[in-house]
């Protein structure tokens, strides 16, 4: 996988590095151009930025964990940062979990914004059960082995009080008119609302840039220093809500 760092302090490393990782057909450079790296940087935080070219065929090879670990994480975690994000839009937020099952525990934290979460046959199974917190995973042999079966039992783990604390934290956001936004309220209610943001609109990029503004507002990323942190510029208003404003 070919990378392309941007780092938060030119001089030094950061302890905290976010990976972003693109949708379907998009290019790691556009989180460039929307504004995702300046935004980080209004914010004065103490992380690097990668961006990986993580394109489509690692989806339909199904590579994409192996190539991820591989190529991204390790290498990383060899260079000394102390905490890694996967910061995934659309599929690029599907590959972030779906990596997370295969290595758990290896990265610190997940946002996910508008993330593709399967087939819908399987959330309209969930919501007919009555939600995650209803439904009952199936036990047994499985008519295929597509990684979104054990997704949602993966899910079902942030509702437990026990298992919850060993699971990296995961952000989401979506905007409510998007395609996958029946799926992304299943998830949505095993989150804590701090953790889930929504906006008017549908799956694109005005969507992807606010919801990241507001998450990036209040994930536990370190500072690049109170003098810094003290000249910050006022932000505008959000206008990404809150799970439990919006909903």
């Amino acid at each position: 996988m070919q990378t392309h760092l941007q780092p938060a302090n030119p001089n030094e490393q950061s302890d905290a590095l976010l990976v972003f990782l693109p949708g379907a057909y998009l290019k790691p450079d556009e989180f460039e151009r929307e504004g995702f790296i300046s935004a980080v940087r209004e914010r004065h935080l103490a992380a690097d930025a990668l961006l990986v070219d993580a394109d489509v065929s690692y989806y339909y090879e199904q590579t994409l964990s192996e190539r991820l670990h591989t190529d991204v994480i390790e290498p990383q975690r060899a260079k000394g940062y102390k905490s890694i994000w996967l910061v995934g839009i659309s599929i690029g937020g599907f590959g972030a979990l779906i990596h997370e099952l295969a290595r758990p525990g290896s990265v610190d934290g997940i946002v996910a914004l508008a993330p593709y979460l399967g087939r819908r046959v399987l959330g309209a199974e969930i919501k007919k059960a009555g939600g995650l917190r209803m439904w009952q995973a199936p036990t047994g042999p499985q008519p295929d082995e597509e990684p979104d079966r054990k997704l949602w039992p993966f899910f079902q783990q942030y509702l437990k009080d026990q298992t919850s604390k060993n699971l990296p934290p995961l952000y989401l956001g979506f905007g409510l008119e998007d395609r996958f936004v029946s799926n992304h309220k299943l998830l949505a209610d095993a989150l804590p609302p701090g953790q889930v943001f929504t906006t008017e609109g549908g799956h694109d990029w005005p969507q992807w840039r606010q919801l990241w503004r507001n998450v990036l507002d209040v994930l536990p990323l370190p500072s690049l220093g109170r003098a810094r942190q003290a000249a910050r510029q006022p932000q505008q208003q959000p206008t990404a809500s809150p799970w439990a404003i919006a909903a």
